[in-house]
């Protein structure tokens, strides 16, 4: 059972249930997305939350656990890009960049994870960036974030690493890409392997999943109008892991890209 609230992330898109009860990505900004929700004649109750807010984070946290006893599906859709020609040094953006899309989204799962109702479906949208970013990392690099023993708090080190080598210039030649969006989204890809694991260790019996997804190249305002996907079609994967039925143990703490687990 989804519950009928909206826990709204400042993003460019905002996520609202269609009549056909699949989720589906409206691209407006968010002082007019309940426009296509007033319309459904549904009751809806909306919670802003700004994830680089630790106060607003758990003031959401606390008002979905006492109203609700909990989520059943959290998507983190969250983020943010600096545009290629943008001027504003690397160092600069890795910082910017890192503290939105994986810094404050790991806050995010840190404080609603353990208010995931059980059968509940986590999404941490991520990017095949990811991917790429992963392939130009050294040997060494990769091999730790491919690895299955790989804890949260060496990631979390990892992704401070890089944001302090970014800022010396120095970030390529310790073994980093040269992109900022594709680390950050590196690492909420694994972190979201990491959280898939302990999930299983620590709620066995509860039966959630847990996955990272890629929602392809979609016209938004962060990747312009040229992208080949409309807002509904970027929502296909995202929805189909938030809505994988009971009873299924796969896919979880997968990297899905157009529904099909990608090798990482």
């Amino acid at each position: 059972m989804l519950t009928n609230v909206l826990p709204f992330q400042f993003t460019q898109q905002d996520f609202y249930e269609c009549e056909d009860n699949l989720l589906s990505i409206c691209q407006i900004k968010l002082h007019l997305s309940l426009v296509p929700i007033k319309a459904l004649a549904l009751q809806w109750c909306t919670h802003c939350l700004d994830i680089n807010d630790p106060a607003s984070v758990r003031c959401a946290r606390d008002f979905f656990k006492e109203k609700y006893g909990g989520l059943d599906v959290l998507i983190n859709n969250a983020a943010i890009a600096f545009k290629v020609a943008d001027s504003t040094p690397f160092g600069i953006q890795a910082e910017v960049t890192l503290r939105t899309n994986f810094f404050a989204t790991r806050d995010m799962c840190n404080e609603f994870l353990p208010i995931i109702k059980p059968g509940g479906r986590v999404v941490n949208v991520s990017s095949v960036m990811s991917s790429f970013a992963l392939k130009n990392c050294s040997s060494e690099l990769q091999a730790r974030f491919r690895s299955d023993d790989i804890t949260e708090e060496e990631l979390v080190m990892l992704m401070e690493k890089f944001v302090q080598e970014a800022q010396k210039g120095e970030h390529t030649q310790k073994g980093w890409p040269n992109t900022a969006y594709g680390v950050s989204k590196l690492g909420l890809t694994v972190l979201s392997r990491i959280e898939a694991r302990r999930l299983r260790k620590e709620r066995p019996g509860d039966q959630i999943l847990l996955n990272a997804c890629c929602p392809g190249w979609v016209r938004t305002d962060m990747a312009g109008p040229n992208a080949t996907k409309s807002p509904d079609e970027g929502a296909v994967t995202p929805v189909y892991l938030a809505l994988l039925p009971p009873g299924v143990s796969e896919p979880h703490g997968q990297f899905v890209s157009e529904k099909q687990v990608q090798v990482w």
